[in-house]
């Protein structure tokens, strides 16, 4: 293996930097690389530098810090230097654990290459990625696509090479160790779902703790506006699917996670009809959090049965171009045919495919084609909120708690989830003996019914139960009802008439935000008492609850918020409000807000041209004759989102100073000699030569260039005519195409 890597090292590594380090032999013929093994003409070296282990100089890591890879997902692999190291070459490769390279199937997964200036399939050798250019670095990234299901762990394995010393590693920094995990929420998996098998409904609470805060992510936290969408979802079966990763945002996500409007979504989880046992909804979040003394948690109740066992929801964090967090396609039902008890789920972002915004509050952007669903992470983006230079888990925005409250109708888990189910079951075993046909597969008896007779008469009660398969039908399967003699309460001679309750469910959260509110909690009946009588202990209790007594809620009588107002301007960035009233002024003061405001962004305001003043006309380009003067002016801005464009920035006008002399002179000479000439001439003048132009001011849009011609010298016995005698100035025009 080390000599493999040799080669893969130093195929690149011909350049000065390491010539004195290396000597090599390369196989030179077609023949011969093909019987070398996979990846032909590989380079013989033998290294005659340093070789030493990286150390934590340098470092392979894939993003997230896995343990496991997912079979046919993609990973982004980043090979960096701490500062004050940096590396000139590198080679990267992906073997199966055990395995040589020297064959085709010893590699595993596939490279991307993400920055082709950067890295580059080695030549000889496809399967591993090195450097485009030898120079100087301290990271570089690729992708990598895992290989597909059963092909066990895999060694991702990078070398170094600086300067003269190469750095090999088989452990340590520059090596990382991979297994194939089994699918986990939010992946896909190979394998089909099993079907849920429990029996009756279970009741469900769900909870939703937002953790997204300055204190816990400051990164340009939007102190304004920042809040919670309406959570919204469903509990659904496994055809309908509400969202997904890697899957498409339907346009009910797309409103949802670009607006926070979860109309269409509900209107989309209605149109289900049967695949759709229960709407999830809870209020906003305003703002994004709070403490629960000051706020109770958003919650809502929802119930499963056998078909409709999946449970997804999403909520919108705002501000954000398309970000959500949520649960897809959630399972509570259990392998051992019961109801889970509680579910606690960290939530992370994930991006919505339909707008390209970086940053909480980048302008809308839509994303065209749409891209699919896929999580957000800390290496997407240097201005993104979540970027981490290391590549580091993004910390958890929002954590939900689903919790069981309820189960009504039959269970018939085999193994009961928990205690409480244990004691729930006990009433439905049977003692006595069962004489029913194997061939006859029942349901558990039912409890029995209240007695009929209210009175000390003798009455009956009855129990019933399900035929639920006959496996030979000629064997008559009995009967599925059973009655036994009974009196009313009071009246039997054993009087065993007890009721057995379940636990009391956890209270519900506090009616009232602030102040003093009621909260409620339940419990149901487990199994009713033997001789038919009806249980009379509660199933429900309320009491007085306080949240945040230091507040006067209380006094405050508010009316709904109204609508929010339009913007404040029609185009670029500006803001909008809304009110709500204070019905009861006089029952004291009310410190709760009676106005928000909010930023809202319209399309971008059209930008004219802006130009300078114009310039004092410059001296004309002729000392005879006829010439021309010009004038110039800036432009300041150029026009953006359809503003007016700019108008001209050079003018020209002709002029004419005195008329040429016809000397034999300037004949012999050009135009431009004739006005040299002209200005050496001059009494008691002597003239330096033109100085070369000047490069233009503007590379576009009307620019200018001067040149200069000094005096040399001036005669002192002509006073009279020293006056004319003095440094000229030319101006001219140039780069006059629009920009």
């Amino acid at each position: 293996m080390g000599i493999y890597l040799n080669f893969l090292l130093l195929q690149y590594f011909v350049s000065n930097c390491v010539c004195n380090a290396l000597t090599f032999v390369e196989e030179p013929t077609d023949k011969q690389a093909k019987s070398d093994g996979y990846c032909g003409r590989i380079l013989r070296a033998q290294t005659q530098g340093t070789r030493r282990d990286g150390y934590n100089e340098f470092r392979l890591r894939v993003e997230g810090d896995p343990e496991n890879y997912q079979p046919a997902s993609t990973y982004r692999v980043t090979l960096h230097a701490s500062s004050p190291s940096y590396f000139r070459g590198f080679t990267l490769i992906a073997l199966k654990e055990g395995k040589e390279g020297t064959t085709d199937d010893h590699y595993a997964g596939k490279f991307q290459i993400i920055d082709e200036e950067d890295t580059q399939f080695m030549t000889n050798c496809p399967p591993a990625v090195t450097e485009s250019t030898p120079r100087r670095r301290t990271r570089i990234q690729v992708f990598w696509t895992a290989p597909s299901s059963g092909s066990g762990c895999v060694i991702l394995k990078a070398s170094i090479v600086q300067k003269r010393i190469i750095y090999f590693q088989d452990e340590g920094s520059l090596t990382v160790r991979l297994c194939e995990k089994e699918a986990v929420f939010g992946e896909t998996t190979e394998k089909p779902p099993l079907e849920c098998c429990a029996c009756g409904t279970a009741k469900y609470r769900v909870t939703f703790f937002g953790n997204w805060s300055e204190k816990i992510h400051p990164k340009d936290y939007p102190r304004r506006a920042n809040h919670w969408s309406a959570l919204i979802g469903a509990s659904h079966s496994r055809s309908y699917v509400l969202w997904e990763y890697r899957g498409f945002a339907s346009e009910g996500v797309k409103q949802v996670a670009e607006l926070g409007s979860p109309v269409k979504m509900e209107e989309e989880i209605r149109q289900k009809g049967d695949e759709v046992l229960t709407v999830i909804k809870t209020k906003a979040q305003w703002p994004a959090w709070q403490p629960l003394n000051v706020r109770a948690a958003p919650s809502a109740e929802f119930s499963v049965d056998r078909t409709r066992h999946l449970m997804s929801f999403l909520s919108m964090l705002g501000p954000s171009p398309d970000w959500n967090v949520g649960l897809s396609a959630e399972d509570l039902c259990t392998k051992e045919c019961g109801w889970i008890q509680r579910l606690d789920q960290d939530l992370i972002p994930w991006d919505a495919g339909t707008d390209s915004g970086v940053t909480y509050e980048s302008p809308n952007k839509p994303t065209i084609p749409q891209e699919r669903i896929r999580s957000l992470t800390s290496l997407d983006h240097p201005q993104s909120p979540f970027y981490d230079t290391e590549g580091g888990p993004i910390t958890a925005l929002a954590r939900v708690v689903v919790e069981r409250i309820a189960r009504k109708g039959e269970q018939c888990n085999i193994v009961p989830d928990t205690v409480d189910d244990i004691v729930a079951d006990i009433g439905q075993e049977e003692k006595e003996e069962d004489d029913t046909p194997e061939t006859c597969i029942y349901s558990n008896w039912s409890p029995w019914s209240a007695c009929s007779s209210a009175s000390c008469d003798k009455g009956r009660r009855m129990r019933q139960r399900m035929l639920k398969a006959q496996l030979d039908l000629s064997v008559p399967c009995p009967h599925t009802q059973d009655f036994k003699p009974c009196m009313g309460p009071g009246c039997s001679e054993e009087e065993v008439s007890t009721c057995m309750m379940s636990e009391w469910i956890s209270w519900s959260p506090c009616s009232e935000s602030c102040g003093m509110g009621m909260r409620y909690r339940e419990r149901y009946i487990k199994q009713f008492p033997e001789d038919g009588s009806i249980c009379s202990l509660n199933t429900e209790e309320t009491e007085k609850c306080v949240v945040n007594d230091d507040c006067y809620t209380i006094l405050c009588m508010l009316s709904p918020w109204s609508d929010w107002s339009v913007c404040s301007v029609t185009c670029g960035k500006g803001v909008r409000a809304r009110q709500r009233m204070l019905k009861s002024p006089d029952l004291g003061e009310c410190t709760e807000e009676l106005e928000q405001v909010e930023r809202c962004m319209q399309p971008e305001c059209p930008m004219d041209c802006m130009v300078s003043e114009w310039t004092e006309w410059s001296e004309c380009n002729k000392s005879c004759g006829k010439g021309h003067t010009i004038r110039t002016r800036m432009v300041k801005l150029e026009p953006q989102f359809g503003g007016e464009p700019c108008s001209e920035t050079v003018q020209r006008k002709k002029c004419k100073i005195r008329k040429c002399k016809r000397g034999s002179r300037e004949k012999r000479r050009g135009k431009q000699q004739g006005r040299d000439a002209a200005v050496e001439e001059q009494p008691g003048c002597k003239m330096k030569p033109w100085s070369s132009w000047t490069d233009c001011s503007k590379y576009c849009g009307g620019g200018i260039q001067e040149r200069l011609m000094a005096v040399k010298k001036r005669a002192k016995s002509a006073p009279a005519q020293v006056t004319s005698c003095k440094d000229r100035k030319e101006i001219r025009a140039c780069n006059v195409q629009p920009c």
